[in-house]
């Protein structure tokens, strides 16, 4: 019976010669069989199951490698197996069916506050054109109530009901707050800030009659309901000549939004309300933002953060 490294050494010259792979790819077949042939131990590969390939993805995590790394190696065992399966009697391919190990949950990128005051302040002069004003109040509403993008391209002037349907969002000038319809078509009622209300009215003594005829708060260029990839460019213009340190998207306001309430707040409840969560799960990752927060300030303040 052949051993592992005699199959290898078969399989990798057959890629070698036949499908002429670059010696590059051949190299990374190469390790990735290695790899296999340690984690199998005396085992013959063609005796190895499904359960010892859900088993050898959960020792690679497990030893560091991340979830890609490990999905590219289970993708080349893959196809070593479908090649093995000519030569070797083999009830099933062992590797199909395994998935590598999902990869961790990435931190939302957040604003710090100073950051975030500072973009929203910039590039403001004495006599702003419309668009400007409307700029300005796009980016406030967007930090000050966490809205996403497309809630707040979404906005009427007010509450309105015509033959098209009734508003789904819409500012509410007398209670300070806007209404917005989230994801699986929940409605929810946000309080505007201070800054966001005077940007708001500052635009509003400025806004032409939309050229579409709708009741739509925030309008383009073009006198039409503004979209989320017109105030995603705008956003990003914006930021540049700001000098904000990275990138800037709507989604970051809303991060920034949520972190900097949390790290005043510590109410992860009132949190999820007002970003529209149906889950307090998709919320808990602002309380690593802000355990992160914490520990630095612990670190700079208490008198035993640090050996001495």
């Amino acid at each position: 019976m052949d051993s592992g490294a005699d199959w290898s050494q078969r399989y990798l010259g057959e890629l070698l010669t036949q499908r002429q792979l670059s010696p590059h790819t051949i190299a990374a077949y190469r390790r990735d069989l290695a790899e296999l042939a340690q984690l199998a131990g005396h085992t013959d590969w063609p005796r190895l199951s499904h359960a010892d390939m859900r088993r050898f993805a959960a020792r690679l995590h497990a030893a560091g490698q991340n979830p890609r790394s490990i999905a590219r190696k289970l993708s080349g065992w893959r196809g070593f197996y479908q090649w093995l399966s000519l030569h070797a009697a083999l009830p099933t391919n062992p590797v199909d069916g395994v998935r590598a190990p999902r990869r961790a949950k990435s931190l939302p990128k957040a604003l710090a506050v100073d950051d975030a005051v500072q973009l929203l302040e910039a590039n403001r002069h004495g006599h702003p054109e419309p668009d400007e004003l409307c700029n300005r109040a796009m980016f406030e509403l967007l930090y000050s109530s966490g809205l996403r993008v497309s809630e707040l391209a979404g906005l009427d002037l007010a509450y309105t009901d015509h033959a098209h349907g009734a508003s789904l969002g819409w500012f509410d000038a007398a209670a300070g707050d806007v209404v917005v319809t989230g994801k699986g078509g929940k409605m929810r009622r946000v309080p505007v800030g201070g800054p966001a209300r005077e940007a708001l009215a500052a635009w509003l003594a400025v806004r032409p009659p939309a050229s579409d005829g709708s009741a739509a708060l925030f309008l383009s260029s073009r006198g039409t309901r503004i979209t989320p990839r017109v105030v995603q460019h705008r956003l990003k213009q914006h930021a540049l000549k700001a000098g904000t340190p990275v990138h800037v998207h709507p989604h970051v306001l809303r991060h920034s939004f949520a972190s900097h309430l949390l790290q005043s707040s510590g109410d992860l409840r009132a949190v999820q309300e007002l970003l529209g969560h149906a889950s307090i799960t998709s919320t808990q990752v602002y309380t690593a933002l802000d355990f992160q927060h914490l520990a630095a300030v612990y670190d700079q303040a208490h008198p035993r953060a640090k050996a001495k």
